[in-house]
């Protein structure tokens, strides 16, 4: 495989080796927190929610912080069954996401309330007046991820909201527990099903996902700190300010192996833009906290290769700095050929299924793509 890399836990490993893989086995899929990064997995979201992942079978559980949480609402879109709109919808949410502009009314200087604005009105062309029929797909169940504030993050002051990250900065650096003392999940899901494993590590809320506060809860969890606003006061969740899921759960670094299921295999599929899963975004510079646990131990990884990344426009994955370092018009064109080339990963995972899934194209969890 030129562009595809696949890691996976022991258990993982040990399922492939017996059994293969086959959608049925596949029993939630991660899509993590990271903005644009989110843009190369394009290719595998169509080719799982619009191909692979159809038809009748198990539930299937998606979780998702920040980009990934809008990629998950995506692909809970109606479908009819055939997966086909599943297939458009993952391609639709990618264009709009690149297509849409950051641009402050003129005279006036971008701020953090311009772009949730535009953020917002991203979600509501693809998700608005669709909530129940996203609500009510037959296998899918929808979980997002958000991180509401404690203490002096309770409400969303400028003054203050920067004290308080400061110092969930400086907790979080002591012990990931610390960080728990400044934020707490909140997990809006499906009413119908919750996601089946203990989320023990950071104070933990659950909130039935409805009608009225799905595009609240989609926005909330993209709402990076001082580039966006928060939002507070969901409807249905306990009062405060609600801010981007990446903050406590950059990639969904969980304990899925505790999966509690009928016995039949539970494989959590991750399509990730890299091999590591990081569990908070103030854990990017601590490596020591990007190594696999016994946590991830039933994970299957999916992810582009260094040597393919280098082959894509400026060399690099799409990501945030893009809107500020590129011409409008550039970065658009090199997202879009990013996007069209994802189409490679898919290929090679589909080619890799059908070829009998051999064990020793996978490598371990952490190894380096």
């Amino acid at each position: 495989m030129r562009a595809l890399s696949l890691h996976a836990g022991p258990r993982a490993l040990d399922h492939l080796r017996r059994h293969g893989l086959q959608p049925s086995h596949v029993r939630a899929i991660v899509a993590a927190a990271g903005g644009p990064k989110g843009l190369i997995l394009n290719g595998l979201d169509r080719h799982l929610f619009g191909h692979w992942l159809t038809g009748p079978g198990p539930t299937l559980h998606l979780a998702g912080a920040s980009i990934g949480a809008w990629r998950m609402a995506a692909a809970c879109l109606p479908d009819g069954g055939s997966g086909a709109g599943s297939d458009a919808a993952m391609a639709e949410m990618a264009e709009r996401y690149i297509a849409c502009r950051y641009d402050p009314p003129a005279g006036q200087t971008l701020r953090a309330h311009h772009v949730s604005a535009s953020y917002a009105g991203l979600l509501h062309d693809q998700l608005g007046g669709r909530q129940a029929q996203l609500l009510s797909h037959p296998r899918r169940r929808l979980h997002v991820v958000t991180s509401r504030g404690r203490h002096l993050l309770r409400r969303e002051r400028r003054f203050w909201t920067g004290l308080g990250y400061g110092a969930a900065f400086l907790s979080n650096l002591a012990h990931r527990r610390g960080l728990g003392l400044w934020l707490e999940r909140v997990l809006f899901s499906d009413r119908r099903e919750a996601l089946p494993i203990p989320l023990t590590d950071l104070p933990t809320r659950r909130v039935d996902l409805a009608t009225d506060n799905l595009l609240g809860s989609v926005l909330a969890s993209g709402s990076i700190p001082f580039w966006l606003d928060a939002v507070h006061d969901l409807p249905g969740a306990p009062r405060g300010a609600y801010w981007d899921g990446g903050i406590t759960d950059y990639h969904l670094h969980w304990p899925w192996s505790h999966w509690q299921g009928d016995g039949t295999p539970a494989i959590v599929l991750v399509p990730h833009f890299q091999s590591s899963l990081v569990p908070g975004w103030l854990d990017k510079a601590l490596r020591a906290r990007h190594r696999p646990t016994p946590w991830l131990d039933n994970v299957l990884l999916l992810c582009p290769r260094h040597d393919w990344i280098a082959t894509l426009p400026n060399a690099k994955l799409p990501d945030r700095k893009d809107f500020q370092g590129l011409p409008v018009e550039q970065r658009q064109r090199d997202w879009r050929v990013a996007v069209t080339r994802s189409r490679q990963l898919a290929d090679e995972f589909d080619d890799w299924l059908a070829r009998g899934t051999p064990v020793d194209e996978v490598r371990p969890l952490g190894a380096p793509a």
